[in-house]
């Protein structure tokens, strides 16, 4: 009687513990809204989502630039971070000695403690200064904004596409060496697809420390509101817009930062839902007997 009492009130701490997470993003969300609405209504929502210009002086408020700055610098994050952490979580997780991987483990593990305002001095001091060197103009970009952020997030992918790819049941394995198939053929047919659900989760854990980093993409973006020619040329994110003008602004000024925010959580939100979609599907159709 006492075991289904203890048992019974666990039970309800466990779920109340839950409701209070969901609570909490809730409010958040709701204060976010409540103080980004008003800016929305006096720009318009077209004309906040779609506008060109970002100047609070003469109260035009058009975060469009931002977007595509912060969609660019997550993309190309992304695409240099991705195969650079499935190949190394492939190494880690099947092909290195034991010993590699109690030096390589902990090294990786350390990049993802580090403080991002530590990244951007490396970028600042180092990074920056070469790009304006090896390809022109004034060194602050996107391309140097999403390198830093590729080392940022790997460890994060990393990580959790090794333990995806551990996960994978032995007898996988044994029954493709045992049908001819060679190591890399095996992790290439066999394991990878298998874990491809856990990689996906790794991404989408990825994509959202990438597109919510604020401090290292400021010292090194640029942050100039306007939509880049290039991947060379300095653009702002919406993070680095909040950041930077949240200590002075007042009045709609101020309601259009947390607009700024509101933008963030619905294109956070959007991405999430893909992912997790796509996500969703490769489980079904790994379930359903096909690779």
């Amino acid at each position: 009687m006492a075991r289904n009492w203890e048992e019974y009130i666990i039970e309800k701490i466990l779920l109340l513990a839950a409701i209070s997470s969901v609570i909490i993003i809730l409010l958040i969300i709701g204060f976010v809204v409540a103080q980004g609405l008003p800016a929305i209504q006096f720009t318009g929502f077209i004309n906040f989502i779609f506008g060109m210009n970002w100047n609070p002086e003469y109260n035009l408020y058009g975060v469009f630039p931002m977007i595509v700055g912060s969609l660019g610098i997550m993309a190309l994050a992304l695409l240099f971070a991705v195969p650079l952490s499935i190949l190394g979580a492939m190494f880690l997780a099947e092909v290195a000695p034991r010993a590699m991987r109690r030096i390589l483990r902990p090294t990786i593990q350390t990049l993802a403690g580090i403080p991002s305002v530590i990244y951007g001095f490396f970028g600042l001091i180092v990074l920056v200064p070469f790009m304006r060197v090896h390809f022109g103009g004034s060194g602050f970009s996107m391309l140097t904004a999403s390198i830093i952020l590729t080392v940022m997030v790997l460890p994060t992918i990393l990580t959790i596409s090794e333990d995806a790819l551990k996960s994978i049941p032995l007898e996988y394995k044994e029954a493709s060496l045992a049908l001819g198939a060679t190591h890399w053929q095996t992790i290439k047919n066999v394991i990878f697809p298998a874990a491809i659900p856990g990689v996906i989760t790794a991404i989408i854990l990825g994509m959202g420390r990438a597109i919510g980093e604020t401090m290292a993409v400021i010292m090194v973006a640029g942050n100039v509101p306007v939509i880049p020619g290039s991947i060379l040329e300095p653009v702002r994110a919406l993070t680095s817009n909040i950041a930077l003008e949240m200590g002075y602004a007042v009045g709609i000024h101020y309601n259009a930062l947390f607009a700024t925010g509101i933008v963030l959580l619905g294109l956070i939100i959007f991405l999430l839902v893909i992912a997790n979609y796509i996500n969703y599907k490769r489980r079904v159709t790994i379930g359903g007997g096909y690779l």
